[in-house]
């Protein structure tokens, strides 16, 4: 077993940044050494690893098998180190360090989620702390809050993975959508004609909700498969594709006619987000003081929901 010592730490730290620049060449200005310094000191860590992290060269930087698990294990370190200053640093009654949120792609037009006022709060305590957001898929980000990559991440997660606590917030409304140059936009169709329509249309399906969208639909297979909204809404504003959308997400392009809810009376579904947290018997400080802003922001959200 190797045992680390200060200047692995180092070393591994000159190692994320090089990953995170894409290079030995592209990482000189910010570790503010030359390219030479850099390569010996990744010559340094492989010695003291044992393994080969990367290729360089003339056909450019790459991470090899052993460099990418590397990678991932000097992410969890980091985490765990700034951790552990943030709870000593909770001993002094004073919280730094940073906090590791992950969220799920284009909820920012969503007026139902707390995070932002959740934010506000949390950078108005006058802490010093830094933000480390990462936007990502569902799976991803269970598994970077599973594997201590991210301390909490918030989104829709179709199934609980074990060694994970699960917190319900809010629900986000989708629909079925369909271009302007759609066959299906504006029509009136009864139920076996619109049958119809949808079997002979392209259908874009969201991979981690595929079997949901398809068994909606009745149908058997989709047309395209995206995994983040971005893509989806693309496809079905070109007018060959038809496909669910967050409602807030959508109301931009159905407000200008550019997209179409098909039959919002019997195409839709309610998603429950939950904010995810490793289970452990102490979450960091950190975690904690966030965890309290979120919720009360949750709370004060639903609250003004209710009396609207």
């Amino acid at each position: 077993m190797i045992q680390l010592q200060d200047v692995d730490l180092k070393l591994l730290r000159v190692f994320m940044t090089v990953v995170r620049c894409g290079g030995f060449s592209a990482a000189q200005a910010t570790l503010n050494v030359s390219q030479s310094t850099i390569s010996e000191q990744m010559t340094t860590l492989e010695t003291r690893l044992g393994l080969k992290l990367c290729e360089r060269g003339r056909s450019g930087f790459r991470l090899t098998e052993h460099g990418v698990a590397t990678y991932e294990a000097a992410q969890r370190l980091q985490v765990a180190v700034e951790s552990f200053c943030v709870d000593t640093d909770a001993l002094k009654k004073h919280i730094s360090g940073k906090l590791y949120l992950g969220i799920i792609d284009n909820t920012v037009t969503d007026s139902a989620s707390p995070l932002p006022q959740a934010l506000q709060a949390f950078v108005s305590r006058g802490h010093d702390v830094h933000l480390d957001v990462y936007v990502g898929t569902p799976a991803e980000l269970e598994e970077r809050v599973l594997d201590g990559r991210l301390h909490i991440a918030v989104g829709h997660f179709p199934l609980h993975v074990p060694g994970l606590t699960y917190t319900d917030l809010y629900y986000e409304p989708d629909g079925l959508y369909c271009g302007k140059s759609h066959p299906l936009a504006g029509s009136a169709l009864d139920d076996t004609a619109l049958e119809q329509a949808i079997a002979s249309s392209r259908v874009v399906a969201r991979g981690y909700l595929q079997q949901h969208d398809l068994q909606m639909l009745k149908v058997s297979k989709a047309a395209a498969t995206v995994d983040n909204i971005e893509a989806q809404a693309i496809l079905i504003l070109s007018g060959a594709y038809i496909g669910f959308l967050p409602d807030h997400y959508a109301a931009r392009w159905a407000a200008r006619g550019e997209m179409h809810r098909i039959c919002p009376d019997q195409f839709g579904s309610q998603w429950p987000f939950c904010a995810i947290v490793r289970r452990t018997a102490v979450p960091p400080t950190i975690l904690q003081v966030f965890m309290v802003d979120l919720m009360e922001s949750y709370r004060r959200v639903a609250q003004t929901a209710r009396s609207a």
